[in-house]
């Protein structure tokens, strides 16, 4: 029988889900998203270029000529763009239907749906031999997810040489606490009780001989406000660059909203 933390998990994201929404920001997007009360903190990902730009980057570095796991694939842009940018073969997982409708559809719609496969299933409990994947891919998911039940599944279906990539928010920046206590429904009690902290990444260390981590997003939180509004452009590339000094100092890194990480020589003992 599933756990009932994960039949609430499936509940929640069927629902954020039915309406097939975006995940990336855009004006039009956040216009219809804009009834829907569980997508209201859609507006902070106005943001997200950088951390964005640098995960696209090395998704698609790794993802060339790879046998790639979507791992929790939500609606599936990660897989499509992994797809049209040369990776042999995808596979997304989700533990959603309605995500995984919402992938087919996508996938359908952009014409690489020959090269793409999407499946529900429990991330913890993964239905693949060992060493079937050169990568792993994830964005914001493990904060759902049991992290040493997931990590020991990801390092299992990895090969040797394979790479996990993902994308987190932080637990640390009080503000960004305190909001979140201010909106429990936007989240499951699990996800809430679960965002990932240095102690996670620490964790992470057993499961992998290489973790690479770059932090994004403080002092650009500022600029959340001006999104609609001309100054938005300029007073984002000054906060960047802000961020860029900011968050190289080592206790005020973990601050940030957003780390970006590369995970490399899966220890296969763990």
């Amino acid at each position: 029988m599933i756990e009932a933390r994960k039949q609430e998990e499936i509940a929640f994201h069927d629902k954020l889900r039915e309406g097939q929404y975006e995940q990336r920001w855009s004006p039009e997007a956040e216009a219809r998203v804009a009834c829907d009360p569980l997508w209201s903190n859609f507006k902070y990902y106005a943001i997200e270029r950088a951390s964005l730009a640098l995960s696209e980057r090395w998704r698609r570095e790794h993802g060339r000529g790879a046998v790639v796991l979507d791992y929790c694939c939500g609606n599936g842009l990660d897989a499509v763009d992994l797809a049209r940018h040369g990776a042999a073969r995808i596979v997304g997982i989700d533990i959603s239907e309605v995500s995984i409708g919402n992938c087919r559809a996508l996938a359908r719609a952009a014409g690489v749906d020959d090269r793409v496969r999407f499946e529900a299933m429990d991330a913890e409990a993964l239905a693949f031999p060992d060493g079937t994947f050169d990568l792993v891919t994830e964005y914001g998911v493990l904060h759902h997810l049991d992290l040493d039940r997931s990590m020991a599944e990801i390092v299992r279906v990895l090969k040797p040489g394979g790479h996990f990539l993902g994308t987190e928010t932080l637990g640390h920046n009080p503000l960004i606490r305190w909001y979140r206590q201010r909106t429990p429904e936007l989240r499951t009690e699990w996800e809430a009780q679960h965002i990932l902290t240095r102690a996670s990444f620490e964790r992470m260390q057993r499961y992998f001989d290489r973790v690479e981590l770059r932090f994004f997003h403080l002092a650009t939180l500022a600029a959340v406000p001006l999104r609609r509004t001309p100054v938005f452009e300029p007073a984002l590339a000054v906060l960047r660059a802000i961020d860029a000094v900011a968050l190289r100092v080592p206790g005020l890194r973990w601050q940030a909203w957003q780390v970006v990480f590369r995970l490399s020589g899966p220890r296969k003992s763990a």
